[in-house]
């Protein structure tokens, strides 16, 4: 195993510390609650509060787009593990303003129960609370509702947060996160397992293997195969994306190739090289790209890519400035 850790069972607990000591500018750990990151811009009056969150271990999603315009706070559990229900009620607690929350997370069982108690306990003080799920994971359901939530948080979370902070109601709010989560579809690979600081590799993968379509805590696939190049990966993932919601000719779309920690830079502009070209292909315009590790899975090898497809709202929505330790866009 090759991690720079202390206690592997302290991690989380020294990851916040260092994290918040790093980007004091922009967050803080609750007072009562080390479990949960808030932007020290909040609470903002006359403003539905963004809270996203899940297992840690995918940094920088979740506490790393805390900030301005974007989420008000971030909850996080162990490496994998959901946040437990007190720190995400205790997250309402700390960035309800009186126009409620908006919880958004990916889709896992653990997250939607210990998510769902929360809202039930802000419910018995009055606060209003709604809940988004994320799943933009073609591969991991036919039914779109039982999908995983990979990188495409990152889109999801961004609309809604910038609704959010143009004082819109909760109601409004939420319907941009279900619409922009309706537009958004992710699909990944694999070239390793992640690596547990206290027990090591999830699963085993050989050198020289991939394994196409595994989700992020190494959820089967695909196939599993013989590593191919960049281009026949790439021309493999995506049919699945482009046929799927679908995206047609016509279409704009910002795109995301993310890095799942452990693949350089080097090769996931070499993805977006042909990710280009196949939208190209099929006269798809790209508004914006970002390429980069923004969901990740610690030191798995792999990517993703990620299409969202824009009308003007999310553009706009998109394109709203916001300044997070991991995203600045102005």
């Amino acid at each position: 195993m090759r991690r720079l850790v202390n206690d592997p069972y302290d991690v989380v607990e020294e990851m916040l510390e260092g994290y918040v000591l790093a980007h004091d500018k922009y967050v803080k750990l609750l007072a009562n609650d080390g479990r949960v990151v808030v932007s020290k811009k909040t609470p903002m009056q006359d403003k539905v509060g963004v809270i996203i969150g899940g297992g840690s271990g995918h940094e920088p999603l979740f506490i790393g787009y805390v900030g301005s315009g974007f989420a008000d706070a971030a909850v996080v559990g162990n490496i994998n593990t959901s946040p437990s229900p007190e720190p995400c009620y205790n997250s309402v607690k700390a960035v309800d303003t009186g126009k409620g929350c908006l919880f958004l997370y990916g889709n896992y069982a653990g997250d939607v129960m210990n998510f769902d108690m929360a809202v039930e306990m802000a419910s018995q003080e009055g606060i209003r609370v709604e809940t988004v799920l994320v799943t933009d994971d073609v591969y991991s359901s036919a039914t779109i509702a039982d999908r995983r939530g990979v990188a495409g948080d990152f889109f999801v979370f961004k609309a809604a947060a910038a609704k959010a902070d143009t004082g819109a109601s909760l109601d409004e709010v939420k319907d941009v996160a279900v619409h922009a989560n309706h537009n958004t579809r992710s699909m990944g690979v694999a070239l390793s397992s992640a690596t547990l600081p206290a027990s090591g590799p999830i699963f085993e993968m050989e050198d020289g293997e991939m394994e196409i379509g595994m989700g992020i805590h190494g959820e089967p696939g695909v196939k599993r195969g013989k590593l191919e190049s960049a281009d026949k990966v790439v021309d493999q993932i995506m049919p699945y994306i482009l046929n799927d919601l679908p995206f047609n000719k016509g279409d704009e779309v910002n795109v995301l190739v993310n890095g799942l920690g452990g693949l350089p830079l080097m090769d996931l502009h070499i993805v977006y090289r042909r990710v280009a070209q196949i939208l190209a292909k099929h006269e798809i315009k790209i508004h914006i790209s970002f390429v980069g590790n923004y969901a990740t899975s610690m030191d798995m090898i792999g990517m993703s890519i990620t299409l969202i497809k824009l009308d003007e709202e999310l553009k706009k929505l998109l394109d709203a400035p916001c300044d997070t330790p991991y995203c600045v866009i102005k």
